[in-house]
C-alpha cells in the first residue's frame, strides 16, 4: 500500500515576543517551534491519498486502486492561557475513485454528486460535519480527542497534527518519531513493521518555518502483504504557514 499525503499547517514560532508572528532565536541561531492560532481562525489543507492493493486467493491475484483528494479544515474554537489549542476537525470536500479489473471505475465528487454511488455512502455522510474536537499543546501533542462522528480509528503513525521538536532547533537539523504498524504476511500471520517519520527544518523566514517531512519503513516489507498503513520511503511534503504549493489556505 502506498500513501502520498500532503500536509500543511500553520506553524508559528512564538515565545517572548510582542509580534503576532515572531521567532524566539537563541544565540546559536536555533528556533523554538510552536503552533500559534487565534480563536475563530479556520485553516484548510489538502490531502491526496493513493492506495494500490494486491490480493491473492488460491494463486489468483487481483489488483485494486483507490484515490482520494480532500480538503479538510481546522476550526479553532479556543486558545487556553497555557497555550493549548482546541479545534474542530471537518472535511469540507472529497473526491474519490475506486478501480478494480474488468469493471468501470467508481467515482464520487461531493461538490457535484447529490447521491453517492454504492460504497461511498459513509464518506458522503462525513462531509461538512464535525468529525472530532481536538486539543493539542503548542508543540502539537494531542492531549484530548473527542470523536463526534463515526470514522476509522486514527492511526498512530499518521496523526492529524505534526509534533514539533521538543528543544530549540537549527536550520538543517532533524527530529523524528518511530511507530510500530500492524501488517500481515501472505500466510495471515500478524507482524509489526517499524516505521519512522523524519522532520527537517528547511528554513525560517519572517517567523515562519518550512519543514520537510519524510515517512520511512525501517523493517524490510518485501515478504509481507501490508494490511494497515505502511509506505515505502514516501516524502509526505513540506509544512508551511501561508497559501502555497502545499494547498493550505487561511480564512
Amino acid at each position: 500500500m502506498k500513501y502520498s499525503i500532503v500536509f500543511s499547517f500553520l506553524v508559528l514560532l512564538l515565545v517572548g515576543s510582542a509580534l503576532t508572528y515572531a521567532v524566539e532565536k537563541a544565540s546559536t541561531e536555533k528556533y523554538h517551534l510552536q503552533y500559534g492560532f487565534k480563536m475563530g481562525e479556520v485553516l484548510r489543507y489538502r490531502v491526496n491519498h493513493t492506495a494500490d492493493m494486491r490480493s491473492t486467493i488460491e494463486e489468483t491475484s487481483q489488483q485494486a486502486e483507490s484515490k482520494s483528494e480532500s480538503i479538510k479544515a481546522w476550526k479553532v474554537t479556543d486558545v487556553l492561557p497555557n497555550g493549548e489549542i482546541e479545534f474542530v476537525h471537518v472535511v469540507e470536500v472529497v473526491r474519490m475513485s475506486n478501480r478494480v479489473p474488468n469493471r468501470a471505475a467508481s467515482v464520487f465528487d461531493s461538490e457535484t454528486d447529490e447521491t453517492p454511488p454504492p460504497g461511498f455512502e459513509q464518506a458522503a455522510r462525513a462531509i461538512g460535519v464535525p468529525l472530532s474536537v481536538i486539543r493539542m499543546t503548542p508543540a502539537g501533542e494531542i492531549v484530548e480527542r473527542v470523536e463526534k462522528h463515526p470514522q476509522p480509528e486514527a492511526s498512530d503513525d499518521m496523526p492529524i497534527t505534526l509534533e514539533l521538536a521538543e528543544k530549540p532547533i537549527a536550520v538543517g537539523e532533524q527530529w523524528d518519531a518511530t511507530y510500530d504498524v500492524p501488517v500481515e504476511r501472505k500466510s495471515g500471520a500478524k507482524l509489526q513493521v517499524r516505521t519512522r517519520r523524519v522532520c527537517t527544518l528547511k528554513k525560517v523566514e519572517a517567523g515562519i518555518a518550512t519543514i520537510k517531512v519524510e515517512y520511512q519503513v525501517l523493517t524490510p516489507v518485501s515478504p509481507f502483504r501490508v494490511a494497515v498503513g505502511s509506505a515505502n520511503d514516501e516524502r509526505l511534503g513540506a509544512i508551511r504557514s501561508r497559501t502555497g504549493p502545499c494547498g493550505f489556505a487561511k480564512t
